[in-house]
C-alpha cells in the first residue's frame, strides 16, 4: 500500500516520511488477541507495544489524540513502529515513549516521528514541556532525543522499569517557539 492508497485521518500526524496515527479500537483487540493484519511490518508489534495495547483494551478512553499511535511509513503503508504520549501531563509535563520494528531502524524514523509528536504535544492544553526517561546505556535513544531537539535535564529519574538511574531529557514550549 503506497501513500496514495492511505487513507489519511483528520487526527493523523503527518511527517515528510511517517503517519503517526491514534490506535483504534480494532487494532488494540487485534494485537490483545495476537492477530497479525498485513499492514504491520515484521516484528510489529513488539513487547512495549503488545504492553501498551493490553493497558489501552483495558481502558478505552485513553485512545485519543493525545495518546499512542502508530507510526506509519508512508512509502509502504506499512504500521513500523508506535509513539505515544504517557496522557495526562502532571504539573504541567508529559512523558513519551517509542519503538521502531528493527527492519526501519537507523532511517531517521524515531527521530522524524519524536519531533512531530514532542512539537504536537506542546501545543496540547496544560502541557508546558514534554519528557523522557531514558537509559544512558541506550546510546540510540539518547541520540533520538537529542536530534529531535530535547536537552538532558538537571534532574534525573528513577524508575521501576530499569535497574538504576535514568536520564530525563526535556523540551519546553518556550525552547519550541
Amino acid at each position: 500500500m503506497s501513500v496514495e492508497n492511505l487513507s489519511l485521518r483528520t487526527s493523523d500526524l503527518i511527517t515528510d516520511r511517517l503517519v503517526l496515527r491514534p490506535w483504534s479500537a480494532d487494532e488494540v483487540a487485534a494485537v490483545v488477541a495476537g492477530d497479525r493484519p498485513p499492514h504491520w511490518a515484521e516484528g510489529f508489534p513488539a513487547e512495549g507495544d503488545r504492553m501498551i495495547a493490553g493497558r489501552l483494551a483495558r481502558q478505552p478512553d485513553s485512545l485519543h489524540e493525545y495518546g499512542h499511535r502508530q507510526i506509519i511509513e508512508r512509502e509502504t503503508g506499512l504500521t513500523v513502529g508506535a509513539i505515544g504520549l504517557f496522557w495526562p501531563p502532571t504539573d504541567g509535563a508529559v512523558e513519551f515513549g517509542y519503538g521502531v520494528v528493527p527492519s526501519r531502524r537507523c532511517r531517521g524514523y524515531t527521530t522524524e516521528a519524536a519531533r512531530a509528536l514532542v512539537a504536537f504535544a506542546l501545543t496540547a492544553p496544560g502541557v508546558d514541556r514534554v519528557q523522557a526517561d531514558v537509559d544512558p546505556g541506550n546510546r540510540a535513544s539518547v541520540r533520538v532525543l537529542e536530534k529531535a531537539g530535547l536537552r538532558r535535564s538537571d534532574t534525573d529519574a528513577r524508575s521501576e522499569r530499569a535497574e538504576g538511574r535514568l536520564h530525563r531529557y526535556v523540551r519546553t514550549a518556550a525552547e519550541l517557539r
